[in-house]
């Protein structure tokens, strides 16, 4: 992971000091991107902006367009493509910005199978890691790594074309890459054409699992056997599933060169094209070196490239080795961050002291806390089951706290809320649900707050310090002091159904206050008092260096804290002039 606390000295001189006098340098991180909140679409579901590239007539007897999965309560599933593409993105790509997002993090678009896979378990509205009569709509079933998928692109806009478009909106691009397997690969009655098998960029077949269990393979004496793993699945009881394979997906090889290089070529192929940073899909399942090695070579290319990954793991300390520079040197999803937001804004109803802990804003596992990527949920798992006002508490602190927010489609309006995978959690969005997004109360918060953190720097990258996380109340600070910004965010939030009067006066410094939200001015000298709306937000800013002896004593404990954590991964560098 490459942001870190800069430790740093300003030196700075003071007006009518002849000499210099230092002055600390605090912040969370100098990463680029920690700029920009990130709006999450799985494309096939967003919306269908060219007809013409559906293929509704593909697959024949295993037809891939429009399979519904049905469902008691009449909400169905469907495990089909329903036309979402490039087009849908970039015409919708001003309602994005508008909505305060700068970055869009889209599902992989390489080729995947032209047919429905009938091999796996039956699917049902409750089933997880099945897959009989699904298609790869979602992207993550690559057969061919460097050839985009068909149902994507139009005749005028190919995925150059797409992030030449986005970034015209103001949007960066982050592409999702797979890098542990392909398709589903046996279990299927009869042999299907791509299932299990990779193409390089001329179509040349690479390798085949010939719907062969991993166990059969022989890879010392069948060449298209090589790519793969032959580990089957590993239970749990009896070990970790991460040594073993994914459902019945093709278990790319971590020990055969040719595996790397064909995925490296790959995606440098698509990051030439306009991409500006990386998801990287199921990290977990390759080993450290691997991903380390891969890393290096993407960034050789692309200097300082953003990569984070999905380890779908709830254990800070497992995820957090993702992040260390001897091994991925990435960011995380923020899992176990996860788990609280939706104990705190879900239907638990939970305090916001449950948050306190997986912050790890000092002493923690993670190379650096605050280029964690914050959610509350995305496509893998049940949408957030909450009220409007769940989802807009959600998204005040998402968009105020540490972490860089990432918000799944649909959100802006509680779209699916509680759904699962195959129960609606990708179900199709589409231009009418986009048009009438504005309408719903969960709307206009979101916009507002998402504005409020693109136009505020402590917010993106301050150091945090909690003043209170209790019950319905949050109040903490960020901070950031570096370079030529002087900045102090103080956030106080309230998740209850009654406005509450909150006073603050431990960390404030005395001074001319800026409501953020509101535009006015508050003299402050020892303390705030403010009433906060139920289910609302105050952010305060001051503009000015920390002076505030309590305050600058927490700070400096944070940037002690990084210091000693960059002497035990072996970090040395600052970020001094970075921002």
């Amino acid at each position: 992971m490459r942001g870190a606390l800069s430790v740093a000295v300003s030196l700075v001189l003071f007006a009518g000091h002849a000499a210099a006098a230092p002055r600390p340098a605090y912040v969370g991180t100098t990463e680029p991107f920690a700029s920009d909140a990130v709006y999450f679409v799985v494309t096939d579901r967003f919306v269908n902006g060219d007809p013409s590239n559906d293929h509704r007539d593909q697959g024949g007897k295993h037809r891939t367009f429009d399979i519904p999965v049905p469902c008691p309560d009449k909400v169905d599933g469907n495990i089909g493509y329903l036309g979402g593409d490039f087009r849908g993105v970039l015409d919708n790509a001003d309602y994005i910005r508008n909505l305060g997002f700068g970055a869009v993090w889209i599902t992989p678009i390489v080729d995947n199978p032209d047919e429905a896979f009938t091999g796996s378990k039956p699917i049902s509205c409750t089933s997880t890691l099945t897959d009989r009569g699904k298609t790869g709509y979602h992207g993550y079933w690559g057969i061919n790594f460097y050839k985009l998928d068909e149902h994507l692109p139009s005749r005028d806009l190919d995925f150059a074309g797409l992030t030449k478009g986005l970034h015209g909106a103001g949007l960066k691009v982050v592409l999702d890459i797979v890098g542990n397997h392909g398709s589903p690969a046996w279990t299927m009655p009869k042999r299907q054409p791509q299932f299990g098998q990779i193409f390089d960029k001329d179509g040349t077949l690479i390798a085949d699992h010939q719907n062969l269990p991993p166990q059969k393979l022989d890879p010392k004496h069948n060449p298209l056997h090589a790519f793969y793993n032959n580990i089957g699945p590993v239970d749990s009881k009896d070990g970790s599933i991460f040594d073993g394979n994914l459902a019945e997906l093709s278990d790319f090889n971590q020990d055969n060169p040719a595996v790397m290089d064909y995925l490296v070529g790959a995606y440098l192929q698509w990051t030439a094209q306009g991409v500006d940073a990386l998801r990287i899909d199921t990290i977990g399942w390759l080993p450290h070196p691997w991903w380390h090695a891969f890393v290096n070579r993407i960034r050789a290319q692309h200097p300082g490239m953003f990569m984070f990954g999905e380890a779908f793991d709830y254990n800070a300390a497992s995820i957090a080795e993702h992040t260390w520079p001897a091994n991925a040197n990435v960011s995380v999803l923020d899992f176990p961050l996860r788990g609280a937001l939706e104990q705190t804004f879900g239907t638990a109803g939970k305090g916001f002291e449950t948050l306190a802990e997986p912050l790890h804003l000092t002493g923690g596992p993670y190379a650096n806390p605050y280029e964690l990527m914050s959610f509350y949920d995305n496509h893998d798992m049940p949408r957030l089951q909450a009220s409007d006002n769940g989802f807009i508490d959600a998204h005040n602190w998402l968009f105020t706290a540490r972490g860089i927010p990432v918000v799944y489609y649909g959100s802006e309006t509680g779209f699916m809320r509680g759904r699962a995978e195959h129960a609606g959690n990708r179900a199709y969005f589409g231009q009418p649900r986009v048009d009438a997004a504005p309408q719903s109360p969960i709307f206009a918060p979101l916009q507002r707050i998402a504005k409020l953190r693109e136009a505020t720097p402590a917010l993106q990258r301050g150091l945090q310090v909690n003043e209170r996380l209790q019950g319905d109340e949050a109040v903490f600070f960020r901070v950031l002091q570096h370079a030529d910004v002087t900045q102090t965010a103080l956030v106080l939030l309230n998740k209850g159904d009654t406005v509450r009067s909150i006073e603050v006066d431990r960390y404030l410094q005395a001074g001319t206050w800026r409501d953020a939200l509101g535009g006015t001015e508050l003299k402050v000298k020892r303390a705030l008092k403010v009433e906060v709306p139920a289910h609302g937000v105050k952010v305060y800013v001051l503009d000015a260096p920390v002076q505030q002896p309590a305050l600058q004593a927490e700070l400096d404990k944070a940037v002690a804290d990084q210091r000693a954590r960059d002497q035990r991964l072996g970090r040395w560098e600052t970020r001094a002039g970075r921002l």
